[in-house]
């Protein structure tokens, strides 16, 4: 299995890089300790792909968004589908991870 992205995370993911100025950035997903159910996902933009990166390139090519996980966080990650959502109560990225046991009620946090 891989990670998955989705359209509207694609599309938002190609707006930031716009805003921020940094249209050749990657995408950067992955998990540290903490949260209130152990682990937590994170994002960031990074200049370019570690060396032991895993790397996946999502959309078309003009719009074409490189997403890199370091090799720990893609034990954790393998299989996630991320999406965008913009909603009332909710606006971010939405990780729906079928390794995640339990999570927490905002999503933020899970466990395996």
């Amino acid at each position: 299995m891989a990670i998955e992205l989705t359209e509207r995370a694609v599309g938002r993911i190609n707006e930031l890089k716009k805003k921020r100025q940094t249209p050749e950035h990657v995408f950067r997903i992955g998990i540290k300790g903490g949260g209130c159910s152990g682990l937590s996902y994170f994002v960031d933009f990074s200049p370019k792909a570690e060396e032991k990166d895993k790397v996946f390139a999502f959309g078309p090519d003009e719009g074409k968004v490189t997403v890199v996980i370091d090799r720990k966080s893609y034990l954790f990650l393998n299989g996630t589908i991320i999406d965008w959502k913009s909603e009332l109560m909710k606006t971010g990225f939405e990780f729906i991870n079928p390794l995640a046991k339990t999570s927490c009620s905002c999503g933020e946090s899970f466990t395996v």
